[in-house]
């Protein structure tokens, strides 16, 4: 699956051919540590460029909205997950960049952790959850994301005009969302994006529509069998843009 992914992405950011693949020995041993302005917030976060001279083309990866805690995400913490995933894109010749948005991660001391938020407002009510959910997802969280996005296009090396976002549940969203705020971005590929939120509001359903409609970039959705909430409107979803938008909906066996 990863393979797909990095040949899906490979297709839409080179404008010859796919992305040089690099040996594994040339991988940098460790990550430069970012930091990024979101706002009066000062964000960091996990950053890879491939050996040899630039400009790359560079992913930016948006985690989802965190575990138990600030520092953990999806069963390893932060630092084990950027780090995990980076590899995939090194090796192809991509920039990796994993920003820690404001709660989690390196960036935890800016602001409080989102599903601390989500709970406190759970105890009002599941509307209450719902309503600052959707205020997240399209306000302080995609803040940060545009933020991170800001960042590497004027990072040194790397090729403003061939930088795709990928990410994962309310990452995943966040992906989503972007194009219609940054008409550069050459693709996104969204994992279980809404897999907890989709049927559960409207607004956010009709927002995210909106923003894939207005994108410019080719959009890859990709659910596993057993992700129950995927979005069942993906048909709508790929009406809604056109015909000439390529829209890819993949489920994992």
């Amino acid at each position: 699956m990863k393979t797909i992914i990095v040949l899906a992405l490979a297709l839409q950011l080179s404008p010859v051919a796919l992305a040089q693949t690099v040996s594994p020995s040339a991988f940098p041993a460790a990550p430069q540590i970012a930091d990024v302005r979101s706002g009066e917030l000062r964000l960091k976060g996990y950053f890879w460029k491939p050996a040899g001279s630039g400009p790359f083309p560079a992913i930016l990866f948006n985690h989802g909205s965190g575990a138990d805690d600030a520092q953990h995400t999806a069963g390893r913490t932060m630092a084990e997950a950027a780090s995990d995933l980076a590899p995939v894109f090194l090796k192809h010749g991509y920039a990796f960049f994993y920003l820690c948005r404001r709660g989690q991660g390196l960036s935890a001391d800016q602001g409080p952790f989102t599903q601390d938020l989500l709970k406190q407002a759970e105890a009002k009510g599941a509307n209450a959850r719902k309503q600052l959910h959707y205020q997240l997802i399209t306000g302080s969280q995609l803040d940060d994301g545009l933020a991170g996005l800001t960042f590497l296009k004027a990072a040194p090396d790397v090729d403003p005009k061939r930088i795709a976002i990928v990410g994962h549940s309310f990452g995943g969203m966040l992906t989503l969302l972007s194009g219609d705020h940054d008409s550069t971005i050459r693709a996104e590929v969204a994992f279980a994006a809404g897999a907890n939120s989709w049927r559960a509001s409207q607004e956010l359903r009709d927002r995210t529509l909106a923003a894939v409609g207005k994108t410019a970039a080719h959009v890859m959705l990709v659910y596993a069998p057993m992700t129950t909430t995927r979005p069942p409107e993906r048909t709508s979803l790929r009406n809604s843009t056109g015909s000439t938008k390529p829209i890819c909906s993949k489920s994992i066996p």
